[in-house]
């Protein structure tokens, strides 16, 4: 299979209102860059922790169907084989998809696109020989043209300008797109749960990719949960006039600037400067609530002035 990407398709992504709202999230959290301070590399670090967590127990959702809780996926993360009154399934399905995270973590370095089809034999996805092939070919090949236009004209560099990371997200969306139309297919036409939920097993490795892909392009990784990778799926399953990229730029576009902004708000958290904001907040309620248990007692004029 070849793909090529379509620069005026791109351009016009990257002018959609919501790719440009995204596009200024990204670009005032890579302003932030390069970190300096160890508080902020601290709080970094552990923003990446916690996406491998929410990222896997959105996986394993996918793949079991079971009520995954966020204490199954930091278990397990943090290297539990078992969790004594969860299902085995359970833990298997998120051991699975903590292998498959970390086959793919050294994707922006290598570039090597069969670590794509490694991460579908560790989530046990069932691509056939020829969808494998042709996602390895079509991931070579769109990441030689990508290459190609940011020697051209750059859109793969490190610029923190809304314009530029609106274009670099826009580019990203382009090969994801097309992978997704590659692997899901016809699968949901119908629109079935059954065959949105099979289709939704068969994207997980290239939502992982995508991620790759992002950080290759100088973007923000971004995380779905299991309801918004089967919503997704709905949403290109009904694009008018088969346009599926403008319905995975518009759906996704907002998920990433929630995600970039409390990524942003990660990075800058501070616990003296939280715990000084909680207290005043504490303070304003109590006068409120105060002020309101009184609002019925009314002033007596003849009253003496007492100075504090």
């Amino acid at each position: 299979m070849t793909i090529e990407l379509n620069r005026e398709a791109i351009a016009q992504v990257a002018a959609l209102p919501a790719v440009t709202e995204a596009a200024e999230a990204g670009s005032a959290l890579i302003s932030l860059w390069p970190l300096t301070e160890a508080m902020q590399m601290d709080n970094d670090a552990k923003y990446a922790e916690n996406l491998q967590v929410r990222v896997t127990r959105a996986f394993a959702r996918i793949l079991t169907g079971e009520d995954v809780t966020v204490p199954d996926a930091e278990f397990v993360y943090e290297g539990a084989d078992e969790i004594p009154g969860r299902p085995q399934s359970i833990v298997d399905a998120l051991l699975a998809a903590n292998d498959a995270y970390d086959t793919m973590a050294d994707y922006a370095e290598s570039g090597d696109a069969r670590l794509i089809v490694e991460a579908a034999d560790v989530l046990g996805i069932d691509w056939d020989s020829a969808t494998a092939e042709s996602v390895r070919e079509a991931v070579a090949a769109m990441e030689a043209q990508v290459e190609a236009d940011a020697e051209a004209d750059g859109r793969l560099a490190t610029s923190a300008k809304p314009a530029d990371v609106a274009v670099r997200f826009a580019t990203a969306l382009a090969v994801c797109d097309a992978l997704l139309g590659e692997v899901s297919g016809d699968a949901v036409a119908d629109g079935s749960a059954d065959s949105v939920a099979n289709a939704a097993a068969k994207i997980l490795p290239i939502l992982l990719y995508g991620n790759e892909l992002r950080e290759q392009c100088s973007v923000p990784r971004i995380c779905l949960t299991d309801e918004q990778i089967l919503g997704l799926l709905n949403a290109r399953a009904k694009a008018a006039d088969a346009d599926t990229l403008t319905a995975t730029a518009e759906y996704i576009a907002p998920l990433a600037v929630a995600e970039w902004n409390k990524h942003r708000e990660d990075v800058l958290w501070n616990p003296d400067e939280a715990k000084r904001q909680a207290k005043e907040e504490d303070e304003k309620r109590n006068k409120e609530a105060l002020a309101a248990k009184f609002a019925h007692v009314k002033d007596d004029p003849g009253k003496e002035t007492v100075e504090l």
